[in-house]
C-alpha cells in the first residue's frame, strides 16, 4: 500500500506564497515505487468538486497546470525525497481550498489530468487566503 501525506497549508494573505509538500511511503503489491509513479494536485473548494490544479509526469520533465494557476504555482518532485512539491505565489482568495497529493502508480510519462486515473490519495491540506 502507498501512503500520501500532505503538509504545508495554512492561512496566507492575497499576494502571499506557501509551499505544500506530499511524502509519500509504501510502494505498491507489484514493487513500483516513487520514482515511478505519475503524481497531481487537486483542491476542492467548498461546494464544489475536486479540480485538477497540477500534475507531473513519472520523469519529472512535463508538467500540467490548469489555467487559472499558470505562471503562479510550480510542481517538482524530489525522488530521493519521496516528496512532490506545490509552490504558489501570489495566492488569491479564490485558491481557497483543501488540497490534495495524488499518485498514479502505473507511471505516465505525461501528466495525468483526470482524477479518476489516480491510484491513492492524500488526506488533505487546507488552504486558506484572506483578502
Amino acid at each position: 500500500q502507498v501512503q500520501l501525506v500532505e503538509s504545508g497549508g495554512g492561512l496566507v494573505q492575497a499576494g502571499g506564497s506557501l509551499r505544500l509538500s506530499c511524502v509519500a511511503s509504501g510502494r505498491t503489491f507489484s514493487g513500483r515505487t516513487f520514482s515511478n509513479y505519475a503524481l497531481g494536485w487537486f483542491r476542492q473548494a467548498p461546494g464544489k468538486e475536486r479540480d485538477i490544479v497540477a500534475a507531473i509526469g513519472w520523469t519529472g520533465l512535463t508538467t500540467y497546470y490548469t489555467d487559472s494557476v499558470k505562471g503562479r504555482f510550480t510542481i517538482s518532485r524530489d525522488n530521493a525525497k519521496n516528496t512532490v512539491y506545490l509552490q504558489m505565489n501570489s495566492l488569491k482568495p479564490e485558491d481557497t481550498a483543501v488540497y490534495y497529493c495524488a499518485a498514479r502508480t502505473v507511471g505516465a510519462t505525461d501528466p495525468v489530468v483526470a482524477a479518476a486515473s489516480y491510484d491513492y490519495w492524500g488526506q488533505g491540506t487546507q488552504v486558506t487566503v484572506s483578502s
